[in-house]
C-alpha cells in the first residue's frame, strides 16, 4: 500500500510502486501473488465530494409600464369682433311742396341688412409626442452560499503502521 487510499503521491510515485511490485513478484514467485490477492481483499477505497454552486438565471416579469392619456376639458371664451349693418331711418320735412308725381298709391321699398355671425369649428392638432423604449442595464447581486466538502480522516488504535510515501500521519488530517 504505497499510496494511502490513492490520496497521496503523484503518477511517477504510482509507476515505481507498480514497477517495485511486477520486480518482487517476478523474483518471490507465487507467495507474493497470493500475499496481493489478500491484500486486496483488505483494500478499500473511499471518495470524497464537494458541493459547487450552478447558479443559473431566470427572466421574471418584474411588472409593466402603461401609458395612456385622458381627455381633459377646459372652457376657452374668445372674444370675436363681428360686423352688422343697421337700417338708418332719417326723416326730412319738405315744407309741404307740389309734387308732380301721381296719385297716391302703395310703394314700398326692399334694403337687404346683413351680419357676421361666428361659426366655431374645432380641428385637431398634434402637440407632442411620447415615445417608449426598453434597455438592459446590467448590475451586480451578490451571493453567498454555504459550501460543504469532504476530507478525509484517518484515525488509529494500537499499534498500527501507516506508510503512504513520505508524508506523514498529519499531513493527511492538513491538506
Amino acid at each position: 500500500m504505497g499510496d494511502f487510499l490513492g490520496l497521496f503521491g503523484d503518477d511517477n510515485s504510482q509507476d515505481i510502486q507498480n514497477k517495485d511490485s511486477q520486480n518482487s513478484s517476478s523474483t518471490l514467485g507465487t507467495e507474493t501473488t497470493s500475499n496481493t490477492q489478500q491484500d486486496n481483499q483488505n483494500d478499500g477505497a473511499l471518495q470524497l465530494h464537494k458541493e459547487e454552486l450552478d447558479i443559473t438565471k431566470n427572466n421574471v416579469s418584474a411588472g409593466q409600464v402603461v401609458i395612456s392619456k385622458d381627455v381633459v376639458e377646459e372652457q376657452k371664451t374668445v372674444d370675436v369682433p363681428v360686423m352688422h349693418e343697421e337700417v338708418v331711418i332719417k326723416r326730412t320735412p319738405l315744407n309741404n311742396e307740389r309734387s308732380d308725381g301721381s296719385a297716391i298709391s302703395q310703394e314700398s321699398i326692399t334694403i337687404p341688412v346683413s351680419q357676421e355671425q361666428v361659426e366655431v369649428n374645432k380641428y385637431t392638432v398634434a402637440t407632442e409626442e411620447i415615445s417608449t423604449s426598453k434597455r438592459q442595464v446590467e448590475d451586480t447581486q451578490q451571493v453567498q452560499e454555504t459550501l460543504r466538502h469532504e476530507e478525509a480522516h484517518v484515525d488509529t488504535t494500537g499499534s498500527v503502521n501507516i506508510v503512504s510515501d513520505g508524508s506523514s500521519f498529519n499531513d493527511i488530517n492538513n491538506s
